[in-house]
């Protein structure tokens, strides 16, 4: 038997447990051996988007696994319909198209009602692109604020970014790559120009990139076009 299939004899899902699993944010090697694991062995998976699942399982040579929808359109309706698979008996594990699951991603609603109805959850931890780039990025980590993805009112978002204005921690925060230059008008209307920003692109894919400077110098170099992938954006705490 190699490491492998000995791993998930040892690590297999458990009937009545839901399982929140990390997948990877680009590079298909940060998927943990633990995490395919539960893939295999779990009855069901609930998911974001199953085409991306499918892919996903179609490269770990996992077949005829059932899919479940699970996302913010209709969660309450979805998360009553997992916890009844779990009450009967089933094992679930529950994925993100990206990332850690529940991080600025649905899952908190069948998460509340397993802890209310004593359904055992099991973590299984992985990718995660809000401490991948907090830790490269060179700024205080011992506390640090994750306010995931402002909202897409602009006067809301620098309303927002201005009630942290005076932040001791290091701010981390998602944004989509057709909102960035506003995201960047807001942070220049909003802090001063020398504060420090760390900006990691398409992290851990074949054109990641990572940027770090002020917000004037970043404003002048590099969001001077479209941007395109997905960012995560630090704001380096007041010192």
């Amino acid at each position: 038997m190699d490491i492998l299939q000995a791993l998930c004899e040892k690590h297999r899902a458990q009937k009545g447990t839901l399982y929140v699993v990390a997948t990877p944010i680009g590079n298909l090697s940060d998927l943990t051996l633990r995490a395919i694991s539960i893939l295999q062995t779990c009855d069901c998976i609930a998911c974001e988007t199953p085409s991306i699942v499918k892919k996903l399982l179609t490269r770990l040579q996992i077949r005829d696994k059932r899919l479940f929808t699970y996302r913010d359109d209709g969660e309450r309706q979805s998360a009553q319909h997992l916890l009844q698979k779990l009450q009967s008996g089933l094992s679930v594990a529950l994925v993100s198209d990206a990332g850690t699951p529940t991080i600025s991603d649905p899952g908190f609603r069948v998460l509340r009602l397993c802890h209310h109805e004593n359904i055992p959850i099991v973590p299984i931890p992985g990718p995660s692109a809000a401490i991948a780039s907090l830790s490269v990025a060179g700024f205080p980590s011992d506390r640090f604020l994750f306010l995931g993805f402002l909202p897409l009112k602009k006067s809301h978002k620098q309303k927002i970014l201005e009630s942290y204005r005076h932040a001791s921690e290091t701010l981390i925060l998602y944004e989509s790559p057709h909102r960035m230059l506003s995201l960047f008008e807001c942070l220049q209307k909003t802090l001063e120009p020398q504060r420090e920003i760390f900006v990691a692109r398409e992290l851990t894919k074949v054109n990641e990139t990572l940027y770090r400077g002020s917000i004037t110098q970043l404003a002048q170099t590099v969001f001077t076009s479209t941007p395109r992938g997905e960012y995560v954006v630090l704001i380096s705490p007041l010192l």
